[in-house]
Formats: C-alpha cells, sequence, structure tokens
C-alpha cells in the first residue's frame, strides 16, 4: 500500500463521508493477550495545509507526532457483540458503558464487563440492516443527579429515535423510556448515530442523509429536512425538549451539508467539535469546527464528496475538510477523539480511523498548518472509539475488542 495522505489547502471546518453501504467483513477477535502494534515502517506525513479558524482562538494542539512505535492498542476486553459505541457517565467511577448494536448497553468496570447489561432494549431496536441498530449513547451533564443518558436507535420500520433512559446504579430501567424525537429513513443506510453533550450543555445529534447513493431526496442541503444534519436541542426544557434561541434555521437543526457522519466528539480542553463523515465513492473527510462557532456551517454534501465536486463545484461558504483520503486507504472513516490523557506525547492529537483497512491516523495543526499521519494498522474493522474521564482514548472492533491507546 503507498504511503500517502491528501490534506486540503482550504478552511478549516467540516464535511462528507461514507458508513460501509454492504455487510462487515468478518474478522477473528484477537485473543486478551493480543496487542495492535504500531506500524513497523515510518509512516510518512501528509502535505501540511494552511488553515483558516472560525475564531481568533489559537487551536490548542500537538506540535508532532509521538513515535508510534513505542505505543500500542492494548486489548482489554473482548467477546462483545458488534459494538459500535463507548462512552463514559464522567461520573468519576471509572466505568465505561459499550454500545452492542442489537441492543444492550454493557458496563466495563474494575478490569471486567459486568454478566448483566446495563440496559437491554433488543425488543424495541431494529437491527435488520447492517447500518441499523442501538448507534449512539450520550450521558446528561448532571448524570450523576438525574440518572439520565440519551440513545439514539433505529426502531419500528427501520426510522430513528432519540430517546431518554434514567439509570440507578449499575443498571437502568427499560420502562423509564422517554422519546425526544421519531425521524422518518427513507432507507435502511446513512443513520449517522452519534449523541454527544457540547460545552453548551445541549445535546448535538449527527444524522446521515438517509441512505441510498447519492442523497436522492437531496437532504443534506435542505435546511428544513432533519436528515444530513448535526442538530442541537435543549433537553433541560421544553417537553420534551426546546430549540435553542440562536439555531440557525428556528429548528432543530445546527449544521448540515453532511452524508453520514459517523461519530462526533467535542475536544474535553478546548470544546472543539470533530466530525467523521463517511463518503460516497472516492473520499473519506475529518471536519473541524473551533468552539464558539456560530450555527449554520455547510459542509458541501451533495455539491461536494469532500473538497471535490459531486453534484456540483467548489463554490464559496462550503466548508471543507481538514483532512481527507481515498480509497485506496479505506472505505469508510471513524471519527475519534482528541487525546488528553496522561501520556504527554500525545496530548493534543486527534485520532481517527478506517472501518475497513483498521488503518489509525493522528491529526494535529501546527502553526496553522494541518498534519495528518498514518501512525497505526490496527488490523481489525474499526467501529468506534472512545474517551474516559480521564481523557484516554479507546478503539472498538466490529470482531468485539475494547482495546486502549498505551505505552508499550
Amino acid at each position: 500500500m503507498k504511503r500517502f495522505l491528501i490534506l486540503l489547502t482550504l478552511p478549516v471546518m467540516i464535511a462528507c463521508g461514507r458508513f460501509s453501504d454492504s455487510a462487515a467483513p468478518t474478522i477473528t477477535p484477537l485473543s486478551p493477550t493480543e496487542t495492535i502494534p504500531a506500524q513497523q515502517t515510518e509512516p510518512q506525513p501528509g502535505t501540511d495545509t494552511p488553515t483558516v479558524s472560525a475564531t481568533e482562538t489559537p487551536i490548542a494542539s500537538a506540535s508532532q507526532f509521538p513515535d508510534p512505535n513505542a505505543f500500542e492498542w492494548r486489548l482489554i476486553a473482548a467477546g462483545l457483540s458488534r459494538p459500535v459505541d463507548v462512552q463514559s457517565a464522567y461520573d468519576s467511577s471509572g466505568r465505561l458503558f459499550i454500545v452492542e448494536k442489537y441492543g444492550a448497553i454493557r458496563i466495563y468496570k474494575d478490569g471486567f464487563v459486568l454478566p448483566q447489561p446495563f440496559l437491554n432494549i433488543d425488543d424495541r431496536v431494529n437491527d435488520s440492516s447492517n447500518e441499523m441498530g442501538l448507534l449512539g449513547l450520550a450521558f446528561h451533564p448532571e448524570f450523576e443527579q438525574n440518572g439520565y443518558f440519551y440513545v439514539n436507535y433505529t426502531g419500528s420500520g427501520g426510522h430513528t429515535r432519540i430517546s431518554r433512559f434514567q439509570a440507578n446504579g449499575d443498571t437502568a430501567d427499560p420502562s423509564s423510556e422517554k422519546v425526544l424525537m421519531v425521524i422518518d429513513q427513507p432507507f435502511p443506510n446513512h443513520n449517522g448515530g452519534a449523541v454527544a453533550f457540547g460545552p453548551d450543555g445541549y445535546l448535538y445529534l449527527g444524522l446521515g442523509d438517509g441512505g441510498a447513493a447519492g442523497d436522492p431526496l437531496k437532504s443534506g442541503q435542505d435546511t428544513s429536512s432533519l436528515l444530513g444534519k448535526i442538530l442541537r436541542i435543549d433537553v433541560d426544557n421544553g417537553d420534551p425538549y426546546a430549540i435553542p434561541a440562536d439555531n440557525p434555521f428556528g429548528n432543530e437543526v445546527w449544521a448540515y451539508g453532511l452524508r453520514n457522519p459517523w461519530r462526533i466528539s467535542f475536544d474535553q480542553s478546548t470544546g472543539d467539535l470533530w466530525i467523521g463523515d463517511v463518503g460516497q465513492n472516492a473520499w473519506e473527510e475529518i471536519d473541524f469546527l473551533p468552539a464558539g462557532s456560530p450555527g449554520g456551517a455547510n459542509f458541501g454534501w451533495s455539491i461536494m464528496e469532500g473538497s471535490y465536486g459531486y453534484d456540483g463545484e467548489p463554490q464559496p461558504g462550503l466548508l471543507l475538510p481538514a483532512a481527507e483520503y481515498n480509497h485506496e486507504f479505506g472505505c469508510s472513516i471513524t471519527g475519534g477523539y482528541v487525546y488528553r490523557g496522561a501520556m504527554p506525547e500525545w496530548n493534543g492529537v486527534y485520532l481517527y480511523g478506517d472501518y475497513c483497512s483498521g488503518i489509525v491516523w493522528g491529526l494535529i495543526n501546527s502553526n496553522g498548518l494541518w498534519r495528518s499521519q498514518v501512525l497505526f494498522e490496527a488490523g481489525v474493522t474499526i467501529t468506534s472509539f472512545g474517551q474516559d474521564d480521564a481523557g484516554e482514548v479507546y478503539l472498538l472492533s466490529d470482531a468485539g475488542g475494547l482495546y486502549i491507546l498505551a505505552r508499550k
């Protein structure tokens, strides 16, 4: 495989990509004693890219990449059933909550996956197609006081449901469900699924364009549609929620022009928003929106696929990727997290990967330039990354493994 990466001489913001439209490949999970090694050949840096920030605040980022050969993705749990998300409740309990696609959430605690699920709603989750199921999880900022957490899943008819549940200790009551939103899905793919609370206390939701190929309903550019968007709602007011007054279109839409945002995250230190958007046939992208940016960002789909024309040509006002790669390197991007843990070499490095190839990249902004570099070849299908209270970063494989980035 050639080692090159295309990076853009374009604004620092967000773009578009593709979560696999076909069934996921089956791979054999690693045994608990095995680890994913760093790439043994020296990774080649991508082309440095000038950036334009939406704010005047400098980006808090690393200035160089660590030597990946000194680190590994260490397997800490195995045997999970198609895990697609891992989250912390940020309650100082040290627990990690792992979403299994068929409809359960498991707890990793004190080095073990607890035998009893935290939540099991497989009776109402429709996972009949590869991109359907229980897809995302976020805990309320006041979870320790109210026990609230929020999920994104496909239910009856394959339509998206955003629901709140309530927990008590290591279990949650399935009957506590309060459905906040039901979003019609015209096709079984491109459901998105990300759920995350922003530093403003609002709940952000990643929704794909509704499926099929080429955005046939042109949802991405339609600001009256909730598909192909990042939504932003206030779950602490209204019934079942309120629309923040500064949402740009008077509805739930915060940002638009996305194809299938597969994982979004906010930097623990800066509040910057990162999006992995899955491409159509050619380009996978990482998009970036600095903290404090106003709503209304247009990331281009389906006018653009990455920095390239799809239904149209590049035009002013479309926010283009911080980084992109073509399908020589994979088929479906998995957005990640900015490392903020105890290993100082990694502080400020955004880690992301590809579902099909298992490549893990690092992305930094150094002296106003985006730099991306292949750091690991994981050898597993990467469904998600995660982050704990302390800023450590985790990786999930479709075959059932949970890994932590660790020093050898």
